[in-house]
């Protein structure tokens, strides 16, 4: 049985090996125009699976008047059903953030929370083709959040105390939107080791 497991997985890293490698660099257009920052970069690792990380940063101290500071990093699989960067496409993605915002039960008061989240889902996608650098990656991605935070009131002098009664974290779970939108993908090197090989 090892046997089997150890010749199947040098088969599938000749395979990966001998495949073009691709990396493309991305952004999202949806939040650029808010002055949120959403970046990611995706590198291919088998014909039809590839491998992304990405961030998004938010960082308003201030946005409408509530608090709207995030910084949050993703890790994803992708599984593409025609070929990588090409089309329909799903996988895991998981991501760690921290944040000072206002949650939207809290929009326009003096309370707000400082604090941690953990998140795993999935992502289901589209990616499209300009031409043989540009195109673009349509995405949604839900996920289950855990973390914890601390409730913070503004008093009249500006100074904070805690609002909340827990003497830790607030724990908090549930299920919501992690991240989606329209990213403007550009393919910056491509590497072929079966060519590199021949010369």
């Amino acid at each position: 049985m090892l046997k089997k497991l150890l010749f199947f997985i040098c088969i599938n890293l000749i395979i990966v090996n001998a495949q073009e490698k691709n990396f493309h660099f991305k952004g999202n257009l949806l939040t650029a125009p808010l002055g949120i920052s959403n970046f990611g970069l995706e590198h291919n690792v088998h014909k039809k699976i590839t491998l992304q990380g990405e961030f998004l940063i938010s960082p308003w101290k201030s946005f409408a008047k509530n608090h709207l500071q995030l910084y949050v990093g993703y890790f994803e699989g992708r599984y593409y059903f025609k070929e990588s960067f090409k089309k329909l496409y799903i996988g895991p993605s998981v991501g760690l953030g921290f944040y000072d915002i206002q949650k939207w039960n809290y929009w326009n008061t003096d309370k707000f929370q400082r604090g941690y989240t953990i998140l795993i889902g999935a992502t289901v996608g589209y990616q499209m083709s300009f031409n043989n650098r540009w195109g673009l990656d349509i995405f949604i991605t839900g996920a289950n959040s855990q973390g914890g935070y601390h409730g913070y009131k503004i008093l009249d002098d500006n100074s904070i105390i805690r609002y909340d009664s827990a003497t830790h974290f607030n724990r908090s779970g549930e299920w919501l939107i992690s991240k989606a939108g329209i990213m403007l993908t550009y393919k910056l090197k491509t590497k072929n080791y079966n060519k590199k090989a021949q010369q």
